[in-house]
């Protein structure tokens, strides 16, 4: 039987992202001590890198 996936609310995301942007542990880490997948936790950083090179007003529009 297949495992159901789980769902983080927005705060959660953003504090796993926050400590791996703010204390340059590896994403790996941050993950294993959260217990979230590894690929989930880099997905995020990447898409909140991504939001901070948009301009602010495009990023807001785009639920950033």
């Amino acid at each position: 039987m297949a495992e159901k996936r789980r769902k983080y609310d927005a705060e959660f995301r953003e504090g796993a992202v926050r400590i791996v942007l703010e204390t340059g542990k590896p994403s790996a880490e941050v993950a294993r001590d959260l217990g979230v997948h590894e690929g989930t936790l880099q997905t995020w950083v990447h898409r909140a890198k991504a939001r901070a090179d948009l301009p602010h007003h495009l990023g807001s529009r785009l639920g950033g």
